[in-house]
């Protein structure tokens, strides 16, 4: 497995892996309407690229050596909050799920933070998903929740989990 730093030619990429793996990740848990308009919202090819000039928000491309082929994404950012990076998204294609992928990345991030003087990484998780049970497998934790309006009509009922760097490395 390789991460490669994405860049502006990469967005549709980024557009097409967040809906393979979306489709996926949340058909037994949002709506078709609700998908579509997160997706939208979340991967427009603005918003994308308004990251991607934020110098503390990173996208990180996972490719498979093996096959040369692109299995998923992560995109972070550093400075979230005081010493905090938020882990606003890792996301895999349904293939490629339970190949180690998702851990590699996640160590990939711990390192990131780290090395950028972060203590702590936050994200969150929509209650239903069963990635929660990944990131706890992890040593990630829930700390709180919180229910998100989003917009249209619709929220995120997510859970808030992070994990502290120095813990880990002590």
């Amino acid at each position: 497995m390789k991460l490669r730093q994405a860049t502006v030619v990469d967005v549709p990429l980024i557009q097409d892996l967040a809906r393979r793996s979306w489709e996926n990740a949340y058909a037994d848990i949002l709506s078709k309407e609700q998908m579509e308009f997160m997706l939208s919202e979340m991967y427009s090819e603005t918003e994308i690229l308004n990251h991607l000039q934020n110098p503390n928000y990173h996208y990180y491309l996972i490719q498979d050596e093996n096959n040369d082929s692109y299995e998923g994404f992560i995109g972070y950012e550093h400075h979230y909050e005081d010493k905090t990076t938020k882990l606003h998204r890792i996301y895999l294609v349904p293939e490629s799920k339970g190949k180690g992928f998702g851990k590699k990345a996640l160590q990939f991030l711990h390192e990131k933070v780290s090395e950028n003087g972060n203590e702590r990484i936050i994200l969150n998780v929509n209650k239903n998903n069963a990635a929660r049970s990944f990131y706890e497998s992890q040593g990630y934790r829930v700390y709180g929740e919180g229910i998100f309006d989003i917009g249209n009509g619709f929220v995120m009922d997510d859970y808030m989990m992070e994990f502290l760097i120095h813990l880990s490395l002590t």
